[in-house]
């Protein structure tokens, strides 16, 4: 059509006379103008839809700009999530530890005692867990009186996130660590008793902060903010302590770094206002031990090729499963990472993944879960670049226990993987 106009004006340049053709290069000058104006038009309509959708994206939390993490650093323009490390290990004893599946609904927790408010146990989404409600406080029922958590230490549990909820404005869950030995009675989530307290939203926030004292203050707590976009439905928490650093995990990745707090010495959950229905908790697991101060990466991948060498096995208890799944958690991708570095570096190595589980339950389920779970391991390392080739996945049910299945500790130590050297 172009093609066309375009020979229909130059055939009338020949056959017009000199003002008719004055008229037409006129009229061509028009239309070139108006096809610039177009042109630019298209371009900004271009660009101002692409700042609509950045500022969309922005507001709708999908793009981030540049932010701070909790240990100083930057986080750059991804999610915090995307932009933090992980580097957590689980303490090589438990201390306690209670994911709420023997309890009796409606009842209160039978291993935790009440310093506030209210508790009972629920079920959300097939699983028991305990909800704190009215001003709730509770803490684990450690039968030794006065200060338990050691010079080393981690915390787990799980917590549910809502997204959103109707009529709920801010709400969150405090994990309190007292700095002093008197267990009778809860003093508040700041100030000279605490030595510091992790506040986090349940529902509609981004917003989370700790509170904490150092080992230079008394009673001049001071508090850091930073942001993490919880998923809905259940998220997993983390805390290591050594002699005087904290870190907390948010899902396996470190959210606070912070390298001087005072020596913690029990703990408790709070849950303000008096919701109910809202905060949920399960998989409560503390233990004595925690990974090196410094250059924790490079020292646990030591105490791999260490155990290899002395005893031509690594035993770990950091690979953890969704109850009765053969479902990695999150969390367990750290300690397989490490198996993946040593099997990279040592192409020649060879590995039986013997999936280990305790006595609960019959040997009809034990046996096939044990053999699952060695098995999503060995695809978890083949994911991770690991020779298939090199890797065969054995399922020893509960036969091999290392520990007595009659405590709670046994029990933990017995649900492992090894990885035997043949």
């Amino acid at each position: 059509m172009k093609r066309l106009l375009f020979a229909l004006m130059m055939l009338g340049c020949f056959s017009l006379g000199a003002n008719a053709q004055g008229w037409l290069k006129k009229l061509g000058e028009k239309a070139v103008d108006a096809g610039k104006r177009a042109v630019e038009r298209k371009v900004e309509d271009k660009v101002e839809r692409e700042t609509d959708d950045a500022m969309d994206g922005v507001l709708d939390g999908k793009k981030k700009g540049k932010s701070t993490d909790a240990d100083g650093s930057e986080a750059g323009e991804a999610d915090p999530q995307a932009a933090t490390s992980s580097d957590f290990k689980r303490g090589e004893v438990i201390l306690f530890q209670d994911d709420f599946s023997n309890e009796t609904v409606g009842e209160f927790p039978s291993k935790w005692d009440l310093l506030d408010g209210a508790a009972e146990v629920k079920t959300l989404g097939g699983m028991k867990a305990v909800e704190v409600t009215n001003n709730g406080v509770i803490t684990p029922l450690i039968k030794e009186k006065g200060a338990y958590l050691p010079e080393e230490f981690t915390i787990e549990y799980d917590f549910y996130y809502w997204d959103s909820k109707e009529d709920i404005g801010l709400n969150d869950l405090k994990l309190c660590l007292a700095s002093v030995a008197d267990r009778s009675k809860w003093s508040g989530y700041y100030g000279p008793e605490i030595s510091f307290a992790l506040i986090h939203a349940v529902c509609d926030d981004e917003g989370h902060h700790v509170r904490y004292e150092n080992n230079n203050t008394d009673g001049d707590s001071k508090e850091v903010s930073f942001k993490y976009q919880f998923k809905k439905g259940w998220n997993h928490v983390a805390l290591s302590f050594n002699k005087r650093a904290m870190k907390v995990y948010f899902n396996g990745k470190r959210v606070v770094n912070l390298p001087n707090v005072k020596q913690p010495t029990w703990m408790s959950f709070q849950v303000p206002f008096e919701y109910h229905n809202l905060t949920f908790i399960r998989n409560v697991v503390i233990a004595k031990g925690a990974v090196a101060l410094y250059d924790r990466n490079e020292q646990s991948m030591t105490a791999v090729e260490k155990a290899i060498a002395e005893t031509g096995k690594f035993v770990t208890n950091n690979i953890l499963f969704e109850t009765g799944k053969a479902t990695l958690k999150p969390e367990s991708m750290e300690e397989i990472q490490k198996v993946a570095d040593y099997m990279k570096k040592n192409p020649s190595v060879r590995f039986e993944v013997q999936g280990h589980t305790d006595n609960q339950g019959s040997d009809a389920l034990n046996d096939p879960l044990s053999q699952q779970r060695a098995e999503a391991v060995v695809k978890a390392l083949e994911g991770l670049g690991v020779d298939g080739f090199n890797l065969r996945a054995v399922g020893k049910g509960s036969h091999e226990p290392v520990a007595d299945n009659k405590t709670d500790a046994g029990r933990a130590k017995n649900r492992r993987v090894e990885f035997i050297k043949k």
